[in-house]
């Protein structure tokens, strides 16, 4: 078997910046909260602010333009959101995927939320809906084998896309 080798010398710059994630999430920090101050940027990745919540692009995706949507309060209990917020995020879901289907052209989506560690949210503290798009024919053996994601695009790029038709709403 020959040495093959995918060169993505850009992770480099995903892992340091979840290194220093990590680091701010020990510190008692919350990443979606910090993210969600200040004015909507490539740098914290929001495509858009609504009164109760907000879209982002996740930082480490498992598909090209896989974005979230959050609410402003820093909660963890589903249940404790209130009805202005669950219908605002409703209606975030449901731009989302009309900006998607119009900019990422997908053939799906992934929508849902992890509850809990248990149930795998890799940030439990602050509750959020995931939108992953999903195209016929994008599962394949990197993520089994080599615990790896192909991404299509780069996450900048994604970003101006993405910002450019989220601006128009």
């Amino acid at each position: 078997m020959s040495d093959q080798r995918i060169w993505a010398p850009w992770r480099l710059e995903y892992i340091l910046e979840h290194v220093a994630d990590k680091s701010k999430k020990a510190k008692g920090a919350c990443v979606f909260c910090e993210a969600q101050k200040g004015r909507a940027s490539q740098k914290n990745l929001v495509l858009y602010r609504g009164q109760h919540a907000y879209i982002i692009m996740n930082k480490y995706p498992y598909a090209n333009a896989h974005l979230m949507v959050i609410p402003n309060r820093h909660l963890s209990d589903f249940s404790k959101l209130t009805s202005e917020e669950h219908q605002e995020m409703g209606e975030l879901l449901s731009l989302c995927t009309k900006v998607l289907k119009k900019i990422a052209k997908p053939h799906g989506f992934n929508i849902g939320m992890n509850l809990g560690e248990a149930a795998g949210a890799g940030i439990k503290e602050h509750l959020h809906y995931h939108i992953v798009p999903r195209w016929s024919g994008d599962h394949n053996f990197m993520p089994v084998v080599a615990n790896l994601r192909v991404m299509m695009e780069h996450i900048k790029k994604t970003y101006i896309k993405l910002k450019t038709e989220f601006d128009l709403v």
